[in-house]
């Protein structure tokens, strides 16, 4: 039987088969830890990361919503650098809860998915 984390790596790796960053359209990676969770907006093509968020700084409230503030937070970084479009990544994780708040607040931020 496979446990957790070799099951969400071999999930993650089946959807970065299928999708791809750009620097037009970078894509938006989301991980979490227990207590953080983190953004980056990557350009794969170059090979880089061009915009990156956390949790760290955020004290208030609970998780969900402080996952919704670091979506905002990479929303208005990427909007100031530029990018309108993303492509979300949910790196493994199944859509609910603290990653949909994270794509939540990028679309509150601007972003378009």
């Amino acid at each position: 039987m496979m446990n957790k984390i070799a099951r969400r790596i071999k999930i993650k790796t089946r959807i970065r088969g299928r999708i791809s960053g750009t620097a037009a359209r970078p894509r938006m990676t989301v991980f979490r830890s227990n207590k953080q969770i983190y953004v980056q907006l990557i350009d794969d093509q170059a090979g880089h990361t061009l915009i990156a968020a956390s949790s760290k700084n955020i004290t208030e409230g609970t998780k969900c919503e402080i996952a919704e503030k670091v979506g905002e937070m990479a929303a208005k970084a990427a909007l100031a650098a530029g990018i309108e479009s993303v492509v979300f990544d949910r790196n493994g994780y199944l859509f609910h809860g603290r990653v949909k708040s994270v794509a939540d607040g990028a679309r509150k931020g601007g972003l378009k998915f």
